[in-house]
């Protein structure tokens, strides 16, 4: 994350786990913006589109995506230290993990491959959240390589348009699957190897 960021907030930020695009958005208002009201406008746009047609070939709800990084992202860079900021990574977990279970079994993507995408993209902010408490940080390219997700979901909504749905979300289970998987057994194994060793989020090295 951005080295001006304060230590006791940017836990916060890393909690999003917004990717390149929604940095880049993020980078036009250079964190002026509060992160919580674009949030939960974010979360009931999302809900609503969802709850529209959303079995329907063009469902509006392929749309929600575009939304949600409209309002959502251009906060990304703020430090979340207002005393509601915690809520944000709560709702943009709801925002996503609903977007993905909702839109999948609504267009009949094999339940299985529902469940594996939402389950790893599940492991990977548990696992986010337990470094942090730990002392411990996913380096930068992580949440580069793993898109954030805004990418995720405009991957998936892009998918939907093209009837390609279920192959977006093998893919993209196997390609998180492996990326998640295998940094994070990475990091550990080092960690047992050598107690004092950290992975810093700004620069990545450990």
């Amino acid at each position: 994350m951005s080295g001006t960021v304060p230590a006791g907030t940017r836990e916060l930020q890393a909690f999003r786990d917004d990717g390149p695009v929604g940095r880049a958005v993020g980078g036009f208002v250079r964190g002026q913006l509060p992160p919580l009201p674009g949030a939960l406008v974010a979360l009931a746009i999302t809900a609503v589109l969802l709850v529209t047609g959303v079995g329907e070939q063009r469902s509006p709800a392929l749309f929600a995506p575009a939304v949600a990084l409209l309002l959502t992202c251009p906060a990304a860079l703020h430090p979340h230290n207002g005393r509601l900021d915690w809520l944000v990574p709560p709702i943009i977990r709801s925002i996503e993990y609903g977007y993905l279970a909702v839109l999948g079994f609504a267009q009949a993507v094999p339940a299985p491959l529902v469940y594996v995408l939402v389950a790893v993209l599940a492991y990977h902010h548990y696992d986010t959240v337990y470094r942090a408490r730990q002392g411990l940080w996913p380096p930068e390219q992580l949440f580069r390589a793993g898109l954030g997700w805004d990418g995720r979901m405009l991957i998936v909504a892009f998918a939907g348009l093209c009837g390609l749905l279920p192959f977006a979300y093998a893919a993209l289970a196997a390609y998180l699957g492996v990326l998640f998987v295998s940094e994070s057994a990475a990091t550990w194994s080092r960690t047992g190897r050598d107690s004092g060793v950290m992975v810093d989020l700004e620069d990545g090295n450990a």
